[in-house]
């Protein structure tokens, strides 16, 4: 309704599917980002009534909150829509969703306002649900399949001891990008991790 005031700055989401089955995974490093600003924030992720693990925390003195869908990737629409309408948000600039990018090369992290969806079926999903794909992207890289038939297994499949190190300092960066799209804005955010000189992961 118009002039209801908005009752967080920021939403951010990290996509996955839940279950243990899917923990460790290429698909989950957003999920695996959102787990690490909550524990940066001393936070504990809990369910929330829009098929959302959720918790609610500042950054930088801005009200945030961070999400993970338990949705299954290809629904993550259904709660990010949810919880947009929930906390009275309007403008897509103030959402960003974390995802995995067969796109990018294994452990490389890029930051995106707007565009296409390349394919995602969460991007695709939550497109659906907001009725605009203007929101913000932080990109993990996760390299792609020997083939497209592959595919499936590639982001579900467990990772070995090096690939795993690689993708946890991405995901760990991943949530540094966030901080600095929240304190500063989205467009030092791609100065900084786009430029191929991403600074190293946050303790």
């Amino acid at each position: 309704m118009p002039g209801r005031t908005s009752l967080c700055e920021w939403l951010i989401v990290g996509l996955g599917n839940p279950g243990r089955e899917y923990e460790g995974t290429r698909h989950n490093v957003g999920a695996d980002a959102i787990t690490v600003l909550a524990e940066r924030h001393n936070e504990k992720l809990r369910a929330g009534r829009d098929k959302a693990l959720v918790a609610e925390t500042r950054i930088a003195d801005h009200k945030v909150v961070i999400a993970f869908p338990i949705t299954f990737m290809n629904n993550s629409g259904q709660a990010v829509g949810a919880m947009w309408r929930r906390y009275r948000l309007t403008d897509p600039q103030r959402l960003i969703v974390i995802h995995d990018e067969l796109d990018l090369p294994p452990g490389t992290v890029k930051v995106k306002q707007g565009g296409g969806l390349a394919g995602h079926n969460g991007l695709r999903s939550i497109t659906a649900h907001l009725h605009t794909q203007d929101y913000l992207r932080v990109r993990i890289g996760v390299g792609k399949p020997p083939s497209r038939e592959q595919g499936a297994n590639h982001v579900l499949s467990r990772l070995g001891a090096v690939d795993r190190q690689i993708l946890s300092d991405s995901v760990h960066t991943a949530a540094d990008a966030v901080v600095e799209i929240v304190t500063n804005n989205v467009d030092s955010a791609m100065r900084t991790y786009n430029s191929g000189l991403t600074p190293g992961p946050s303790a």
